[in-house]
């Protein structure tokens, strides 16, 4: 049994709360926030299961091995090292940290520990993007053209966080989970229609060698919930749906040719392939579940996570570089791996 703390009992901590106390190979040892009252619900629901202001009771209990950071993105490097060095392995909700120099220094001493890190990129984990993984790294795609996004909601206005962080981040990690490729430069747009606090709308365009193309629009300010993408290859299309019941993905046998023949220069040189729609079977289990029992894998085998710390340090020079290049009023900013 692998013993489990949790910091932080906010917004998504009860998610990680309840999905630990549910995992065969895992016990959850203790909770840690600085609300009395949060705690309070813990202790009602979890008997047994040790709750505290001081999260350093868990880095110092023996019987805990991975510590769970769920707390606001300003302590995640402090809490996060801190957590190492006290020999622990890591689990910490995105964006990683806020700069992409403190999560460098993470996965520097989570490997020189041999512990693992793994960040909390829950798309990637689910049957969906899985699934559109699977497709989109096969031939059938082709060439690939574009993603397009569109992540929008009315709120949750963040204090600590613009919405590129907030939720362009999940459009970053699941790219970064797709394509063997990394942008080499990236543009943004965006505003902050309320003084004192932080961008609430962003258009955000990565570029990439290939010629591919990805753009996300994020907003706190719409009146309806979307979760929409849209993936163009030679071959094949996608579109995904996050929010319908079933069939979220669905594959179209569309796209377009052209030709330069001398001998059709009379005619239409664009044709347009029209063919089947399908709609995959989708594993439909709770991507926490099996993001859970990875993590858990990743410490026994002491395997790489596939968030791992390295993927998560690279979300955060993309939202760095996406924040730069919206405070410079869609100023290009090159990427440098």
């Amino acid at each position: 049994m692998i013993g489990i703390g949790v910091i932080g009992y906010g917004y998504w901590g009860p998610n990680l709360v309840r999905n630990f106390a549910e995992l065969s190979r895992a016990k959850l040892v203790g909770v840690s926030d600085l609300d009395s009252k949060r705690l309070a619900l813990v202790a009602a629901r979890f008997p047994g299961v040790h709750t505290t202001t001081d999260y350093h009771e868990l880095l110092r209990d023996p019987k805990i091995d991975a510590i769970i950071i769920a707390t606001p993105v300003s302590t995640h490097f402090p809490i996060a090292m801190a957590a190492l060095k006290a020999g622990k392995h890591v689990w910490l909700a995105k964006p990683m940290t806020e700069t992409s120099m403190q999560a460098a220094q993470l996965v520097e001493v989570a490997a020189k520990r041999n512990l693992v890190l793994l960040v909390d990129h829950t798309f990637v984990y689910t049957g969906s993007i899985r699934k559109v993984g699977e497709v989109v790294r096969s031939a059938d795609m082709g060439q690939l053209f574009y993603y397009d996004s569109i992540r929008v909601n009315l709120g949750l206005f963040q204090r600590d966080v613009n919405v590129i962080s907030d939720l362009a981040a999940h459009d970053f990690a699941i790219l970064d989970y797709l394509l063997d490729e990394k942008p080499i430069a990236v543009t943004a747009a965006g505003s902050n229609h309320f003084p004192g606090s932080p961008e609430n709308l962003a258009y955000v365009t990565l570029f990439y060698n290939s010629g591919m193309i990805a753009h996300a629009n994020v907003s706190w300010l719409a009146p309806v919930k979307v979760r929409q993408i849209l993936i163009g290859g030679s071959s094949k299309m996608i579109t995904y749906n996050d929010l319908e019941p079933s069939e979220k993905v669905k594959i179209y046998d569309k796209g377009v040719s052209f030709t330069d023949d001398p001998g059709q220069i009379q005619e239409m040189r664009v044709g347009y392939r029209m063919g089947d729609m399908w709609a995959p079977k989708l594993d439909s289990k709770e991507a926490l579940s099996v993001e859970g029992e990875h993590f858990l894998d990743c410490i026994e085998k002491q395997q790489k996570p596939i968030s791992d710390g390295q993927s998560g340090e690279r979300v955060v020079s993309l939202i760095e570089a996406a924040t730069s290049s919206m405070r410079g009023r869609g100023e290009t900013i090159y990427i440098h791996r």
